[in-house]
């Protein structure tokens, strides 16, 4: 049975580990699997149909916790503990809920003080009680239903009568119904660095590159940290030490070793095992990878990743919340000519496809790993328009954007090399 603290408006957890409102999805998933054999039993629920409209649930049943996760920004917005007989449960080291402690009213009110009076749902039959960040949930049977004056606290109930929590809320706004997720904490920042925002570089000839804008810890320095905010670029031709240099080190760093994209080059019976390999960085916090061109060492193609639940990659990489616009190729009833298309990481791939013209005939991807053929979430389909190319989930929203160029490097420095791109070069990452 886990032994928890609750730290009303902030978190829910122990000395080696919390849950802490406005943390990642991805955060909360990292401290599951570190309990492996203390916490069990999980499962994640979310909408196939509309992933932006209900929120993301890590439920642990045999735990009686439920997290709660804003689908948008993907961050913990609310915690509930829907069954208090599966877990201990203490307020300022004071013990309010275990075996041996019943949650009552008066065991409320003696761990957390005093409160406004508590509100009845008549049609649920429950009593609220809130406090600050924090509401406890009674049932109440309508045949224990006294008068009462001035709310929860004044009730007064037959001997041994008085109602136990059901259920307990955590969350951080006035009410459990308008909990929104805080910013992320900065003591989820584990030295991270973060994207507030990408804007894809294009100009006439073609794409350019990503201008990010960033956030991290401040100076360690400073007796409080705080956010530091940043931009940088990356640009087609940038060097390894260019993209390390902008971004640092990447989580990870992978070989691409084999292209299962070849098949679609005209001469792909005549080509030779490189004895080179890309090379990808990952930036997994980013939501992005940049691939580097075996030969010449320099950047050739950017992966943004929108992180949608039901992908293959999903809890990989924190949603990349790029931007960028392309001029119509087709007149749209709602839109003028002239208005350029707005794409996000939100954008839904009918909308798009019906002001852009995109290859007619998606190539169709199925990911698997080599030790694992099956991949539950079926195959995404990649249309590729100018040198962009949109690997679209079956719910029609946008699973990554590609990005590479298909003229000479940008002119940041002078380079001798020019090459073309062709569906060969599309291979979407994959990590180690």
């Amino acid at each position: 049975m886990l032994d928890l603290e609750v730290v009303p408006e902030r978190s829910l957890g122990c000395d080696n580990w919390e849950f802490i409102l406005g943390m990642h999805f991805s955060q909360a998933v990292a401290i599951i699997q570190s309990q492996v054999g203390i916490i069990k039993g999980v499962q994640v629920l979310y909408s196939d149909s509309n992933p932006l409209s209900v929120d993301i649930v890590i439920n642990l049943p045999q735990d009686g916790i439920r997290l709660i996760f804003d689908p948008v920004v993907q961050r913990l917005k609310a915690i509930e503990v829907f069954n208090m007989k599966l877990v201990k449960l203490k307020y300022c080291a004071m013990i309010f809920n275990s075996p041996e402690v019943l949650p009552s009213i008066e065991q409320i009110e003696h761990s957390f003080g005093a409160t406004h009076p508590g509100v009845y749902d008549a049609a649920k039959q429950l009593f609220a009680l809130h406090f600050r960040g924090l509401s406890f949930y009674f049932p109440v049977d309508s045949k224990l239903q006294p008068g009462y004056a001035h709310g929860l606290g004044s009730l007064v109930f037959p001997s041994g009568a008085s109602p136990v929590v059901s259920k307990m809320a955590l969350y951080s706004g006035s009410s459990m119904a308008e909990s929104h997720p805080p910013a992320l904490p900065l003591s989820c920042y584990h030295q991270q660095l973060y994207l507030e925002s990408a804007s894809v570089l294009r100009n006439s000839s073609g794409t350019r590159g990503l201008r990010l804008q960033l956030f991290t810890e401040g100076s360690v320095r400073v007796l409080e940290p705080r956010r530091q905010c940043f931009t940088r670029e990356i640009l087609f031709g940038d060097s390894c030490q260019d993209v390390a240099t902008s971004l640092g080190a990447p989580n990870r760093i992978f070989f691409k070793s084999e292209d299962k994209m070849k098949i679609h080059s005209p001469s792909a019976h005549r080509r030779v095992q490189s004895k080179r390999s890309d090379i990808f960085f990952n930036y997994f916090t980013l939501g992005i990878d940049v691939l580097f061109d075996a030969r010449t060492q320099r950047c050739k193609k950017i992966i943004l990743h929108t992180n949608y639940p039901g992908h293959y990659n999903f809890n990989m990489y924190h949603r990349c919340e790029f931007q960028f616009q392309l001029a119509p190729d087709k007149v749209s009833e709602k839109e003028p000519l002239n208005a350029p298309v707005v794409i996000t990481a939100y954008s839904k791939w009918d909308s798009i496809s019906s002001r852009l013209a995109p290859a007619e005939r998606p190539v169709v991807l199925h990911r698997a790993s080599s030790t694992n053929t099956a991949n539950p979430f079926g195959s995404t389909f990649c249309f590729g328009y100018q040198d962009i190319i949109f690997e679209i989930m079956p719910n029609n929203h946008i699973a990554s954007v590609t990005l590479y160029s298909i003229s000479s490097f940008p002119k940041r420095s002078s380079y001798p090399w020019q090459r073309k791109y062709s569906m060969q070069d599309i291979r979407l990452p994959s990590v180690a």
